[in-house]
């Protein structure tokens, strides 16, 4: 895997959306006030977003080394992206979007996996290689040295909680929230992580936004072949 796969997966920037006006004049006051006083738990709700398998394979498709076929199929009665790599192929789907971290800064996936890769080192280039992994990035256009990314990964042989640098660049942190062969009935697994606490944790950074989110099935470096089913992504507030 090349140095590009992590200088790429990196979104545009994006402009805020203008803040609404209120009346001035004293007899609004009152109708404002009513208005506000209604409206308050519409305000105070975070505003959840729901990413399907049928929405994710509309995201943009990034290639570092040939194209890891995603196809819609289903699971366990539930719609899923298939992730088929063949052992040379190491591409994404990514969404370039704003996610506000006031508002969400957790995100929910499940996945599962039909197999991990063997005889990798996760701290060398050659052994950069996962069956599924989740991206989020904090992109700067112009400031490019401040870009920085969170891959959470299904790892090979680290433990879970584990997290290294990775080995092409210290703009990204590897975690390992899952690890091993698949295990459970069906070996679907659901993932829990906080956004914002993770970039302070792993970046010392606070951050109010992130900038785009990706799944990713690479096998480029490992020359063996994996399979990988995503479900339903989610942005969630906290807790």
């Amino acid at each position: 895997m090349n140095h590009a796969r992590h200088a790429r997966m990196t979104p545009r920037p994006w402009s805020a959306s203008p803040q609404q006006a209120a009346g001035s004049r004293a007899w609004r006051i009152p109708v404002l006030l009513v208005l506000l006083v209604g409206s308050a738990s519409l305000w105070a709700q975070p505003k959840a977003a729901r990413y399907s398998p049928q929405q994710i394979l509309q995201w943009e498709t990034v290639s570092f080394s040939g194209t890891t076929d995603y196809r819609l199929v289903e699971s366990d009665g539930q719609p899923a992206v298939h992730a088929d790599c063949n052992g040379q192929s190491g591409s994404g789907l990514a969404l370039r979007t704003p996610i506000d971290l006031t508002e969400t800064p957790i995100v929910e996936w499940r996945w599962r996996v039909n197999r991990v890769y063997q005889g990798l080192d996760p701290h060398r280039k050659d052994g950069d290689d996962y069956p599924a992994r989740l991206y989020v990035v904090d992109e700067h256009r112009f400031l490019r040295w401040r870009t920085r990314a969170i891959n959470y990964v299904w790892a090979n042989s680290q433990a879970i909680g584990t997290d290294w640098p990775n080995p092409f660049t210290d703009k990204a942190h590897m975690v390992a929230v899952n690890s091993g062969a698949p295990t459970g009935e069906d070996g679907w697994q659901t993932v829990r992580r906080n956004i914002k606490q993770d970039f302070e944790r792993y970046f010392d950074r606070s951050l109010e936004e992130v900038t785009a989110v990706a799944i990713m099935t690479d096998c480029d470096n490992a020359g063996q072949k994996a399979e990988a089913w995503y479900g339903e992504i989610r942005l969630l507030p906290a807790d």
